[in-house]
């Protein structure tokens, strides 16, 4: 085991753990790291062409972990290690004994992790993590996209937008960015397919792309009308709302209030897909999209979405390893 140095014992000593500290100590336990750094051993440098050595891979996936949880910027993240305590024990350094990762080290590792395709699967290791704790039964699936906007103005060095982004109009609003559409378990909430696409593509057009083929049931809302047209496999029963405009043109009547009451129902049950958009928006922080492009943000999504599941299922795997949570 590693000596730990006077400062690091010091910290240890203090009396009450802070929220980031139990934060991370959660993760630290329910993340599947072994499967996780087995997935990016095969294409992680072994030693550098010139200069130090490359950093470990255990430490640098911990950093890129952190930056997704915090909405950190590569140069804040360094920032971070070297001024928080409780993120450079997560990360296994030690200050002033080791070498802090620099925003440069910290960036060439998120372009590793792109130029490799390797976030899409951090997701499916994840989810398979997870199958095995029996938290996917992938017995139905909801469907559902969120809006991620991006800078929509012109003041800048290009004098456009980016040109991967559209703008869409949602209620009276419009918004500039993408969309992140998702597949999420009917039982668990956890998101099991994720796409992403420009603001403009209407979420119909990717519902088939959000179906494993093995649900039998499929909810979604008003915005997928026709989706069951649209689908490859046929057999499933589909559960997508009704528009609310037609809703309430009904006369008043028995069959009006049928109609509202299985509206609820489904309603009810649609309600947890907005569990993971909470997570990665709310919980991580992440409003709207870091870099320029579809294929940076695409690998950005796909981890924090990975991450949610974890952070959704984490009192479940708290309890299987011994860990019991109030």
């Amino acid at each position: 085991m590693k000596q730990r140095s006077f400062a690091s014992l010091s910290f240890e000593s203090k009396k009450k753990p802070t929220r980031r500290e139990k934060f991370l100590g959660e993760m630290d336990k329910v993340v599947p790291w072994e499967a996780l750094l087995a997935l990016i051993a095969p294409a992680y440098p072994t030693s550098g062409r010139r200069g130090r050595p490359p950093m470990p891979a255990a430490t640098m996936l911990r950093i890129h972990f952190m930056q997704q949880w915090y909405a950190l910027s590569d140069p804040a993240m360094e920032d971070a290690l070297y001024e928080i305590e409780s993120m450079r024990r997560f990360a296994g350094l030690e200050l002033n004994e080791e070498a802090i990762p620099d925003e440069t080290t910290i960036l060439k590792f998120r372009r590793f992790l792109e130029q490799h395709g390797l976030a899409v699967r951090i997701l499916e290791t994840v989810n398979s993590y997870l199958g095995k704790q029996g938290l996917l039964l992938r017995q139905g699936t909801i469907v559902d996209a969120t809006i991620i906007q991006a800078p929509s103005s012109t003041k800048n060095r290009d004098k456009q937008r980016d040109p991967e982004m559209h703008q869409t109009k949602k209620g009276q609003q419009w918004y500039f960015g993408m969309k992140a559409h998702i597949g999420v378990d009917v039982e668990s909430g956890l998101v099991h397919t994720v796409t992403t696409t420009p603001a403009n593509v209407g979420d119909v057009t990717e519902v088939d792309k959000l179906l494993h083929g093995k649900e039998k049931t499929v909810y979604a809302d008003a915005g997928y009308q026709g989706a069951e047209k649209r689908a490859a496999k046929r057999g499933r029963t589909w559960y997508i709302a009704a528009k609310r405009g037609s809703v309430k043109a009904m006369p008043e009547g028995e069959l009006k209030e049928a109609v509202k009451h299985t509206e609820h129902m489904k309603a009810a049950v649609r309600s947890k897909v907005e569990h993971p958009f909470r997570v990665v928006k709310r919980q991580f922080g992440y409003q709207k999209v870091r870099f320029k492009g579809l294929f940076k943000n695409t690998a950005q999504v796909l981890t924090l979405f990975a991450l949610s599941n974890l952070w959704m299922a984490r009192r479940t795997l708290l309890t299987s390893v011994g860990e019991v949570r109030p």
